[in-house]
């Protein structure tokens, strides 16, 4: 089975070529599982942001339309280069918005991270990917288990989560980004947050 059957189409949109390009930020909601990314992805859409999905998700559907109920589990190699794909693809999207701010469910570091807290050896094109594709801010939610759920794709426990936020804080950092961690509010106070921070 060839790995890009797992891809999921991302639509881009064509310009005119006289479109003038204006400062952008693509800016990334990261954390452990269950600390609130999607919700408040889903909040700035209703808001009238534009916002990328979180890709794994997507994936991880896929697949088990093909019949591999955890392809984390079971191929994490295969996993991660489909993950690394969809981003650096999510990224290249951004750059061509007309809007001049673009939202990220996790961001291409987060695959990194994700292979340290599995304790794997991955491709040294997954460290240029990093290098290569920056984004403007991270924006980092810290775990919080009166809202942590597990559901079908998510498969961590509680504990788990938290370990896969230090790796994360580890990982981002490394690549030389300045975390901002947003507090343990309610959604629409989190949003505001992330918006006065952009200002």
């Amino acid at each position: 089975m060839r790995p890009h059957s797992f891809l999921i189409p991302i639509t881009l949109t064509i310009f005119a070529p006289y479109f003038k390009k204006v400062d952008k930020q693509i800016v990334v909601i990261i954390g452990g599982p269950g600390t609130g990314k999607t919700t408040i992805i889903d909040g700035l859409l209703a808001k009238g942001f534009c916002c990328y999905p979180e890709v794994s998700r997507q994936v991880t559907m896929e697949a088990k339309k093909q019949g591999i109920e955890q392809l984390f589990l079971e191929n994490p190699l295969l996993f991660s280069e489909l993950l690394l794909e969809g981003r650096k693809k999510q990224f290249e999207n951004a750059l061509i918005e007309p809007h001049n701010i673009v939202f990220l469910d996790r961001g291409i570091p987060d695959v990194l991270a994700y292979m340290h807290y599995i304790g794997d050896s991955y491709p040294a094109h997954f460290d240029r990917a990093c290098s290569e594709n920056k984004y403007t801010k991270i924006f980092l939610l810290p775990p919080w288990e009166e809202i942590y759920e597990s559901d079908a794709e998510r498969y961590e426990n509680y504990e788990q989560a938290k370990l896969i936020y230090k790796h994360l804080v580890e990982t981002y950092e490394n690549y030389g980004y300045h975390l901002i961690l947003v507090p343990k509010e309610t959604v629409d106070n989190r949003i505001i947050f992330i918006l006065d921070q952009l200002k």
